[in-house]
């Protein structure tokens, strides 16, 4: 498996500074919390760190407000501090990825500063500028993604300035080539530190339409969604000029060597695997995140992994993603019982899987009292149900009260539940023991690290699909329903299951039994 890019082998570990481990009782997780951490990453089986935003900023978005692309906040630690963790992380055999965040700056960044100063300033031109409407009001209809216009008035130069998001975070320009050759220079910086890659936040954003021009109604749009989505976004997404930049990126990327750019994109898979580039000179990675929205049932799934193996052009390497920092976590979405058999099935699936810290324990959604909320999403858009405060909570390391070994502080989101890593450890029906198994056999099986995806069928509540590679061949059997079911199987045994005892048990040619909610991966005997 040699010739495969480390990003293709690799499981990528995903977390969220804030929330991973505090080391200095301000409540608040920082570089020190995540180096201490960093051997269970490792023992996990994981073969990546991705860290979410840490550089200097005002925190009205928790970090995608950025205030400086070059430095570390004080809040987290150290520019030598992150070089630190980063060797650290390096010589227990871990890659680190950060977040790169450029479709916005905070509004306090002093290209904004400079830019907002007056008209004639050289940087005017790093944001986006428009002159009133005729009635006085904002250039077009275009709405942020938290609530409201994306329109902010300036009193001091008398023009908008465009914020897709906060008010906070103004948007750059990337027309301008001096955005890009700024931008481009970012990325220099962390590569010469020695980053393996980088997520690249809202990618498919960066370019808008040149004319500004309205965007029509949403006829689907229900009342209670978000306030954005009275709008088709035609004008301010997924534009045909995006993709120069992609590759301008990913060469830049190239100069480096096995480095690697994912992008996140929300959009569907045919938009979604145009970001790979015509010839692969996109991004290595458009994150796939069917899984965070799906209908939990075999028959949903099992189209979707068909659907998207056919979509992806020959040279693309594929991808899931099971949970993140901005959606509920799958033990929240489909049950305990189900999260299980999620393991099985993020880490079967041909391509890179991505798990978001506390999965590996089935940590399920905070409750989040009204006092409580910090997201500036859910504060500006009440009842709307999109804070992200819930799948954010700290991470559990232990059963001690009331932090769980997260901090000696108070949190600065509250824990979520008991369960934590310190009880899992050890118990081999544990959900951490079930996701560490996994790692190990993923690691190990040329099948699942680089094989092909076949037979993906659904029958009833089953989903079976099969991993080839040479003579090898896994048999996957998913059961996603609550009664025990049957599956038709070659002969074989059974390398891995949800229920324990089972393992090392034979599988025989034919119908075989599935208790409810069981997951089993069993190498078959003679594949044809």
């Amino acid at each position: 498996m040699s010739e495969l890019a480390w990003w293709q082998r690799g499981v990528i570990y995903q977390v969220y500074p804030r929330s991973f481990q505090d080391s200095n009782g301000d409540g608040i997780g920082d570089l020190s919390g995540i180096s201490a951490r960093l051997e269970y990453v490792a023992a996990l089986g994981v073969d990546a760190v991705w860290i979410s935003p840490i550089y200097p900023s005002p925190m009205a978005d928790f970090g995608y407000d950025v205030a400086d692309y070059c430095n570390i906040d004080p809040m987290f630690g150290t520019l030598d501090g992150f070089k630190q963790l980063m060797g650290h992380a390096h010589r227990l055999g871990l890659k680190v990825l950060l977040d790169f965040v450029p479709n916005h700056s905070s509004n306090r960044h002093p290209w904004f500063e400079e830019s907002r100063s007056s008209r004639d300033n050289p940087k005017r031109d790093w944001y986006l500028w428009r002159d009133p409407s005729p009635d006085g009001g904002p250039p077009n209809n275009w709405l942020s993604r938290m609530g409201g216009s994306a329109w902010e008035w300036d009193e001091v130069t008398g023009q908008y300035y465009y914020h897709a998001f906060l008010r906070e975070q103004p948007d750059l320009n990337w027309r301008n080539p001096q955005v890009r050759r700024a931008m481009d220079q970012v990325l220099r910086f962390w590569l010469d530190l020695g980053v393996d890659g980088f997520r690249v936040d809202v990618l498919w954003l960066l370019i808008k339409d040149a004319q500004f021009r309205d965007n029509p109604p949403n006829p689907g749009y229900l009342p209670g969604e978000p306030d954005h989505h009275r709008l088709l976004q035609t004008y301010t997404e997924d534009q045909p000029d995006v993709h120069e930049l992609v590759r301008s990126m990913r060469a830049t990327l190239d100069e480096y060597g096995e480095r690697v750019l994912i992008g996140e994109i929300y959009l569907t898979v045919p938009q979604l695997v145009k970001y790979y580039g015509v010839n692969g000179e996109g991004a290595h990675m458009p994150f796939n995140f069917q899984l965070l929205s799906a209908r939990w049932n075999a028959e949903n799934i099992a189209r979707m992994i068909r659907d998207y193996d056919v979509a992806l052009p020959e040279y693309a390497w594929p991808n899931w993603v099971l949970g993140n920092h901005d959606n509920p976590r799958v033990a929240s979405r489909v049950g305990a019982a189900q999260a299980r058999v999620a393991a099985v099935l993020l880490l079967t699936l041909r391509g890179t899987p991505t798990l978001y810290y506390g999965d590996e324990i089935g940590m399920t959604d905070g409750y989040i009292a009204s006092d409580q909320i910090q997201d500036p999403a859910e504060l500006r858009q009440p009842g709307i149900c999109q804070g992200r405060d819930p799948e954010r909570t700290p991470m559990q390391w232990d059963g001690s009260l009331p932090n769980a070994g997260f901090t000696e502080g108070k949190p600065w989101l509250p824990i979520a539940t008991a369960t934590s890593v310190r009880e899992q450890d050890g118990d081999m029906a544990s959900m951490l023991s079930l996701y560490r198994r996994l790692l190990s056999l993923r690691r190990g099986s040329a099948a699942l690290v680089r094989g092909t995806i076949e037979n993906v069928v659904a029958e009833g509540d089953v989903l079976t699909y099969e991993r080839r590679y040479g003579n090898q061949c896994l048999f996957i059997a998913l059961n996603m329903g609550a009664d025990a079911a049957t599956v038709q199987s070659h002969a074989g045994m059974v390398l891995l299951s949800t229920v324990t005892t089972r393992i090392g048990d034979a599988f025989v040619q034919g119908a075989n039994l599935l208790a409810a909610s069981e997951a089993v991966i069993v190498i078959v005997d003679s594949p044809s």
